[in-house]
């Protein structure tokens, strides 16, 4: 496939719903049965995953879409999920010099935990400090490496002293990991082990377990939360599911209301053409990636050559053709389309899909062919296609004749675990964005304390270009360093994106608010939901 000339959509804060049966026209409201929402992420505590719900752990977009519903940030996302932050728990935040290293929040007046206890600056700095001092091996305090110091004046007044200027800090303070927890629930240098949240976001919840698991979680409207969101149900259920066709048949039997992530391309194409009755379906742009991670220090893959080979080999085009049809889209750099200061490195260097020159790449090295390898993936976290997916890299690589693959599943509690302690020489996983800027699809993988705790350290990218961009509060004025970061990627290879997606729920007629149910930067919004009257 000639992917020369690549355009997408404007996606970013765009909404694309598409109704393929009789929906209900009520904007919904308060009261009645609760509405079930199901989801296949799994939730497991366990020795290797002890704090799913900690924001000091949680660093996975199902954990984090719990939490938004019940901790509450200084900052939140707009309803779109694109733009910038708007103020949650705190009245204003503003950068208080010219240099974007001084940041000063106050917390809205009467700002109460759901248990009724008052939460003050205090609380803020300790729920912020904890993370810091944690240091989970999630890595998720990443996020908020920057900050230098915390200060509080008053009840009210937070101040964060930064490291360095930092102009994506807002967007920081509105994920999950900056989240707001009561002292007296969450200890200062240890996690919070198992699945109990208290917080002031808009709902409190409580899950059933069973082996370990969450079966499902209730959420119940706080009565005591303030905040910007206006919920318009009085409680929502989510329930976990082992795969996307029995949660289908869940919401075609009417046993459930909405499925939410992860749908399978079958699914959503069975819905797009011939839907069940009373079922809809809502396409949303979305900002969610798929790519493959290398243990750079592991001796199949040291060399460099060996990873540009597999840049030269991988046909994205036929992945996301063959697999996920019109849900996805081939990528060519980890910053997707959509994204202020994207472009594609990848085909810039590689072009398309070449066997003789990734032959001569590797010549060029001495290394000596075919190359063994072994790629692991997930088997529960990111739908079923993703096996597929897999089968396909696999099939790639070994008509080419440079490489000898084989391919290897693990469920995501072991799998993540074994990631993280490189165990696996390359690995496929995908990326749902902190927040929508093209900073947050490069540092987390790149700089110091990574999401990947990946071995890769180039010191341009560290030293020179992630500082360079974090000075831009003009996005488009930071583009210049953020396109060399990805020019040096594509070269180096520490990792290899393969395909960009689309969101998609589905839904029984009745429910309303669904085309806000994810955001574009795929936060779950379930206070946007109501039940209003079926077609």
């Amino acid at each position: 496939m000639n992917r020369k000339t690549l355009v997408l959509p404007a996606v970013i804060g765009l909404l694309a719903p598409v109704l393929v049966a009789c929906g209900g026209s009520d904007s919904g409201g308060d009261g009645g049965d609760a509405i079930v929402v199901g989801t296949t992420d799994r939730f497991i505590a366990s020795g290797k995953v002890p704090a799913p719900f900690d924001p000091a752990y949680a660093y996975d977009a199902g954990s984090w879409n719990v939490l938004r519903q019940t901790v509450q940030t200084l900052m939140a996302m707009p309803r779109s999920g694109s733009g910038e932050p708007v103020p949650e728990a705190a009245e204003s935040c503003i950068f208080s010099d010219s240099g974007s290293e001084r940041y000063a929040c106050t917390l809205r007046k009467d700002l109460k935990f759901a248990d009724g206890r008052a939460i003050t600056a205090a609380d803020v700095k300790y729920s912020i400090d904890r993370v810091l001092k944690i240091k989970s091996d999630s890595a998720s305090y990443g996020l908020l490496s920057s900050i230098d110091t915390i200060e509080t004046q008053g009840d009210r007044e937070v101040i964060f002293h930064l490291k360095s200027p930092d102009a994506t800090f807002p967007y920081k303070l509105a994920t999950p990991t900056a989240g707001i927890v009561n002292p007296d629930d969450y200890a200062k240098h240890s996690l919070r082990n198992g699945f109990e949240v208290n917080g002031s976001g808009p709902y409190t919840m409580k899950s059933e377990v069973e082996n370990n698991a969450v079966v499902k979680t209730v959420f119940t409207k706080n009565p005591n939360y303030q905040g910007q969101l206006k919920p318009k149900n009085d409680k929502v259920e989510l329930r976990s599911f082992a795969d996307a066709d029995a949660m289908g048949k869940a919401l075609e039997k009417g046993d459930i209301d909405m499925m939410t992530r992860t749908m399978s391309p079958e699914q959503i194409e069975k819905y797009s053409t011939n839907p069940p009755k009373n079922v809809n379906l809502v396409e949303m742009p979305g900002m969610e990636i798929r790519y493959l991670g290398f243990n750079t220090t592991a001796p199949s893959v040291k060399s460099k050559a060996v990873r540009q080979a597999m840049a030269q080999i991988v046909d994205r085009g036929e992945i996301a053709a063959s697999v996920y049809g019109a849900t996805a889209e081939p990528l060519f750099s980890l910053v997707p389309a959509g994204i202020t200061g994207h472009q594609n490195s990848f085909f810039n260097k590689y072009g398309d899909p070449d066997k003789t020159a990734a032959a001569a790449t590797l010549n060029r090295a001495n290394i000596t062919t075919p190359v063994k390898l072994t790629l692991h993936y997930t088997t529960d976290h990111y739908g079923p296609a993703t096996k597929k997916e897999f089968e396909v890299l696999r099939k790639q690589l070994n008509a080419s004749g440079l490489f000898d693959v084989a391919i290897k599943g693990d469920a995501w509690d072991t799998y993540r675990d074994a990631q993280l302690k490189g165990k696996y020489d390359v690995y496929g996983l995908g990326w749902f964005p902190d927040f929508p800027d093209a900073d947050n699809f490069l540092a987390p993988f790149l700089d110091k304390d990574n999401f990947l705790n990946a071995p890769y350290a180039n010191s341009t990218i560290r030293g020179q270009l992630l500082p360079a961009e974090r000075r831009e509060a003009d996005r488009l004025t930071a583009s210049k360093s953020l396109q060399q970061i990805q020019n040096i990627v594509a070269d180096d290879v520490p990792v290899l994106p393969l395909w960009q997606g689309k969101q998609y729920v589905a839904s029984r007629d009745d429910i309303t608010g669904v085309e806000w149910a994810l955001s574009s930067s795929s936060i779950l919004q379930l206070w946007e939901l109501g039940r209003g009257v079926s077609g």
